[in-house]
């Protein structure tokens, strides 16, 4: 081995990142962003821009952010080789770090319930719902939406142990299958806040509903983009049996979501609207 080749030769399996513009840019756009939606829902604006200004070129960083961001680790990992076993152990460290995250989040919206349906105030009259407030029927659309999430889980694991299997067919199969049911569930959601009964102003019910499924929704939205990088990446062939953390950091992402789902749709949909009292008109 020649002097040269021992000075760049790697003496430890970890990696040591380029300086990247990545972080710098998103940050940006997530300032830009708040600042707009702040504005926006004060219905205020900076001198002669209205938060519009701020709120798009907020949203063009962090997508432009993530877009090449994750392009960048996804060459780092499969074309240059970076994401060795060690560094892989460090990825898993930081995916189930912020799932914990979400976790947290998600337990702020629930206490909001649960302190407000515990423990009715005198401005909704004691009781759970509002007496002002029609609740979903829990076993109608939000059972199928339960459905639809459920059978999605069994299919990206479906993918999973395809992946493991060395089955590409099977992979992009369960992949597809599994994006085309997030599809379908957002669009029951939406189909659901376009017939609701009430808004989202219309007592702490509603704020805490909307505020709850919502941003589960968006949660989805989020997953399935992900799983859809996925299944792009697997017809390209980017996975291997024993190499397919990016994967895995999706099936786990969206397993956590079909799990806050679960706990919606017991919690806030059968227990806490479903058979509570409600106007008939």
């Amino acid at each position: 081995m020649s002097a040269s080749d021992g000075a760049h030769k790697a003496n430890h399996p970890y990696h040591l990142v380029d300086p990247s513009p990545w972080p710098l840019t998103g940050s940006l756009g997530g300032l830009m962003f708040t600042f707009g939606m702040v504005q926006f829902m004060h219905g205020e604006k900076l001198g002669s821009l209205p938060p519009v200004w701020w709120i798009v070129p907020g949203l063009v960083f962090i997508l432009g952010t993530m877009f090449f961001w994750f392009s960048d680790i996804v060459d780092e990992g499969e074309h240059q080789g970076h994401h060795t076993k060690v560094v892989q152990i460090g990825l898993r460290y930081g995916m189930a770090l912020f799932i914990a995250s979400e976790v947290m989040f998600f337990a702020a919206f629930f206490w909001a319930f649960f302190d407000a349906s515990l423990f009715p105030k005198e401005a909704i009259g004691h009781v759970w719902p509002p007496k002002t407030i029609r609740p979903f029927d829990p076993f109608e659309l939000p059972l199928l939406n339960t459905l639809i999430l459920l059978t999605s889980g069994c299919t990206v694991t479906w993918a999973h142990h395809a992946l493991r299997e060395g089955d590409r067919k099977g992979l992009i199969q369960g992949l597809t299958l599994t994006v085309l049911l997030g599809l379908s569930f957002t669009a029951c959601q939406a189909y659901e806040y376009s017939h609701a009964a009430f808004g989202f102003k219309d007592t702490v019910f509603a704020s805490t509903f909307f505020m709850a499924t919502g941003f589960h929704g968006f949660h989805v939205i989020v997953g399935t983009t992900f799983l859809a990088v996925c299944l792009f990446r697997a017809l390209k062939g980017h996975f291997k049996p024993d190499q397919h953390f990016g994967f895995e950091a999706a099936a786990w992402y969206w397993h956590f979501v079909d799990v806050v789902w679960l706990f919606l749709f017991i919690f806030v949909y059968i227990w806490g609207g479903g058979s509570g009292p409600f106007n008939a008109e």
